[in-house]
């Protein structure tokens, strides 16, 4: 194992007992059971063995005292039972509480981390990371605390057990332990980097297939089933290639450990059978009980070595929601950052650069003035930076350089939440999220009556469509809007807006799924919620736009021509061109 996953998996450990620190109660708790488990179960051997030297002795049976011993075993047994479940029942406890906490810490930093983050990695790779690895990670810990605690009391007590009875043979015993810690970790050291393997390939499979399955219309509009097939099947064909060899080599674990435990138990036989009793240092009955302690002192090292396989898969699991957990959040407001209340809706961007990658520039020295109520359209070519400025004004980015102010306040002197209350903004990607129509429309308002709700959808054209539902604003829909047309989408998006009536909107593409019919009614009901309030318009199709007090034409992250409709047309440039190349 390299020295980069050696301390991957030493800061992983480090990790996973703070998250048990917390339930150190149940951990004690569960030692302690699993001690008087343990010492309960090596006791029923050592009453065997007396029952066996008690028949010897005396040459016949003595059912008085072999009856005593038979209700002592059997008490101990029940006891031993109960002990065992307590124990199980604490293992549980630990194990499901600190998946629980992990993945409550994975949740909760998805909800804090830098857009640039979500946009860099495929979403079905963090899905996984939240469920499938978390699951892997409690299977093994589960075993850990099951069988670990188990497997090394049993192996003090057995010891301790045959001290008692003859300390040579114990010794014996001891000092051919070692072979089977050899062998575990020469295995366990080539299983690592294969379950790692496995786990990074079984996120990729989850990005694609949530990747096909979100877009499985494309998929077969395109007629490109066959190759996505192929990529599956690439995919799939590394995931059985890894997962063949890490559970080949864990397997090997098993059987090689149990070698040296025969060997162990042999050596007992031959060294207690042909040497102790013919010596008279042991009884019949002690070399019953040693040959038992023997076979139940090696078990555990079965186990261990299982367990220790198992804990090489969960803790790579568990590195990478870890990973995930320590990802750097977004940068968190600053402490004397202030809630901006009753903006008029002037905003001023003074020299901003930015870009998405160090190496490609977007964004450079822009320089923008706009005066509260005005209605600003930006336009332009394909990825100029229309949605880069949106992005900035929101601040799910922050400028790299330069600086976006707000009624001559600095967006990042402001909370984040109250910045974004300020904005209104519908884009051209509906999200809608699973629940009522009713529940969808109030989400930026939750405390909104029915009558605002119902006045909002009737002024953006979705009332109509609404009624004609089962449930009417009652009607539950399915993640991203289920069945509902794009367009209905959309003018619910569309009706969120007017609800909440924002100081400030941004509008980016924000009909561009709507029939012409529908968007010039929508367009009035815009003009009217605008009336008085800053505006950014992000539209593709020009005719949208032509009433805007400016329009900013962008090309390459820079503004290379401003002014109105009339003014820009007059100047014969890259707007004039761009204008009527829609109606050539």
């Amino acid at each position: 194992m390299s020295d980069i996953n050696k301390n991957r998996t030493s800061n992983t450990i480090k990790k996973v007992l703070q998250y048990i620190k917390k339930y150190w109660g149940f951990v004690m708790m569960s030692l302690l059971f699993a001690a008087v488990t343990v010492a309960l179960t090596l006791y029923i051997p050592n009453l065997t063995g007396k029952a066996i030297d008690l028949i010897i002795d005396k040459g016949l049976v003595d059912f008085d005292g072999i009856w005593s011993i038979l209700i002592q075993i059997a008490v101990l047994t029940v006891v031993a039972a109960l002990a065992q479940w307590f124990m199980n029942a604490c293992n549980n406890k630990i194990t499901y509480g600190v998946v629980k906490d992990i993945r409550d810490n994975a949740f909760m930093k998805i909800e804090k981390l830098p857009l640039k983050y979500i946009d860099g990695h495929p979403y079905g790779d963090t899905v996984s990371r939240v469920i499938a690895d978390a699951d892997q990670f409690a299977d093994g810990l589960l075993m850990g605390f099951t069988q670990l605690f188990t497997g090394v009391v049993t192996i003090l007590g057995t010891v301790g057990f045959m001290i008692a009875i003859n300390w040579k043979i114990a010794l014996a015993v001891v000092i051919l332990t070692p072979i089977s810690f050899f062998v575990a970790k020469f295995i366990a050291g080539r299983t690592h980097d294969m379950f790692k393997k496995q786990s990074e390939t079984r996120g990729e499979q989850t990005a694609l297939i949530d990747e096909m399955i979100g877009n499985q219309k494309v998929v077969q509009a395109y007629g490109q089933e066959k190759k996505v097939l192929e990529r599956f099947d690439q995919v799939n064909d590394r995931l059985a290639k890894y997962s063949l060899k890490a559970v080949f080599f864990s397997s090997l674990t098993n059987p090689c450990t149990r070698f040296v435990n025969n060997l162990v138990y042999a050596v007992v036989a031959v060294f207690g059978g042909f040497i102790s009793i013919t010596s008279g240092a042991i009884s019949v009955g002690q070399l019953t009980c040693l040959l038992s302690y023997a076979n139940q002192y090696t078990k555990p090292f079965n186990e261990i070595s299982g367990v220790i396989t198992e804990l090489q898969n969960s803790l790579v699991c568990a590195s990478r929601v870890i990973e995930l957990i320590e990802e750097e959040s977004v940068t968190p407001d600053a402490a004397d950052a202030v809630k901006l209340r009753d903006a008029k809706g002037n905003v001023t961007l003074e020299n901003v650069s930015f870009s998405y990658v160090p190496e490609r520039r977007l964004i450079e020295k822009f320089n923008l003035s706009v005066k509260s109520g005005q209605r600003i359209a930006i336009v332009g070519p394909t990825g100029c930076g229309k949605t880069t400025l949106i992005n900035l004004l929101m601040r799910f980015y922050d400028v790299n350089e330069g600086d976006i102010l707000i009624d001559g306040v600095s967006v990042k002197k402001m909370t984040r939440k109250s910045l974004r209350q300020l904005f209104g903004m519908v884009l051209q990607e509906t999200w809608l999220k699973a629940g009522t129509i009713k529940e969808n429309i109030a989400m930026g308002k939750p405390d909104a009556t029915d009558e605002e709700i119902i006045a909002a959808a009737k002024a953006a054209h979705a009332h109509g469509f609404i009624k004609r539902l089962p449930n009417g604003y009652n009607t539950i829909i399915g993640e991203d809007g289920g069945s509902l047309s794009q367009g209905q989408k959309q003018l619910l998006c569309i009706t969120r807006v007017m609800l909440m009536k924002p100081p400030m909107l941004i509008l980016d593409e924000a009909t561009s799924s709507i029939d012409t019919r529908t968007e010039i009614r929508i367009q009035k009901a815009f003009d009217a919620l605008m009336e008085g309030r800053t505006s950014f318009i992000v539209a593709h199709r020009l005719s949208t736009i032509q009433e805007a007090d400016v329009i900013l034409v962008m090309k390459d992250g820079n503004i290379i021509e401003q002014g109105n409709h009339e003014e820009l047309m007059r100047q014969n440039g890259f707007y004039h061109d761009l204008y009527n190349s829609q109606y050539a």
